[in-house]
């Protein structure tokens, strides 16, 4: 029986998928996905049948890969970063019936970009997406503030868009309501992958012109510091 794989391929650069995604990606007769997740792939795909979309055709490839599989071929999915966070796990086990299906996990943007600007995410922290075409606005500002509130770090996703120029900034404004002007922010652009761009600022000091939506910021909790050029946030242990 043929099966569906839902694969997290990470960032986007081939280091930073895990073994398994790479062996799952081999062994399918199909990947579907978004076209520039696929291109990320390279000669992973080569030889293989290959269904894409564009932008918000997130539940068009998941019926797409759910019926191709009951056609009797392996089927990989793809998301970049986790199929589980923001990607195409949720869906598609709420469309699925009669088939086998396998989540394979990923290096999210988040973990990814923390390993890069150096160690943010050492407590307890919170992912949000500014995106609001499935999430309304309100209650997105509701989360950012209770996370900034309960101190927090805080991982952004899709900070900016063109439909969206202003709600990082409102974003930020919540945020800084709670927490110091000078709470170290880490904004990584294609996290990852060889264009890669770092930049290592404050809330007071974040170049919005500078974010868009290939980028993810990390947001310091209250105990956040910089030392030697990287973000480090106190676990809690007794250094001596």
């Amino acid at each position: 029986m043929a099966k569906l794989y839902v694969v997290g391929i990470g960032p986007g650069g081939r280091e930073h998928m895990t073994y398994k995604a790479v062996e799952v990606i081999k062994k399918c007769d199909v990947i579907v996905g978004y076209t520039p997740y696929i291109e990320y792939l390279g000669d992973l795909v080569e030889g293989k049948e290959l269904f894409s979309t564009g932008m918000k055709g997130e539940i068009e490839r998941c019926k797409a890969a759910i019926k191709i599989v009951k056609k009797g071929k392996d089927t990989a999915i793809i998301s970049t970063g986790d199929a589980g966070l923001y990607g195409m796990a949720g869906p598609i086990l709420e469309l699925a019936e009669g088939i086998e299906v396998e989540i394979v996990p990923g290096v999210t943007a988040a973990f990814s970009a923390a390993a890069e600007l150096g160690a943010p995410i050492m407590h307890d922290y919170a992912s949000i997406s500014l995106s609001d075409l499935l999430t309304p606005w309100e209650v997105i500002e509701n989360r950012i503030e209770k996370a900034a509130e309960a101190d927090f770090i805080i991982t952004i996703y899709n900070p900016k868009s063109k439909g969206r120029k202003y709600h990082l900034e409102k974003a930020i404004g919540k945020i800084r309501s709670h927490r110091s002007g000078k709470a170290p922010v880490g904004i990584v652009k294609n996290s990852g992958r060889g264009e890669r761009e770092i930049t290592i600022t404050t809330l007071d000091e974040i170049d919005y012109d500078k974010v868009d939506m290939l980028c993810v910021l990390i947001i310091g909790n209250s105990n956040t510091y910089l030392k030697d050029g990287y973000i480090v946030t106190p676990r809690g242990y007794n250094i001596i």
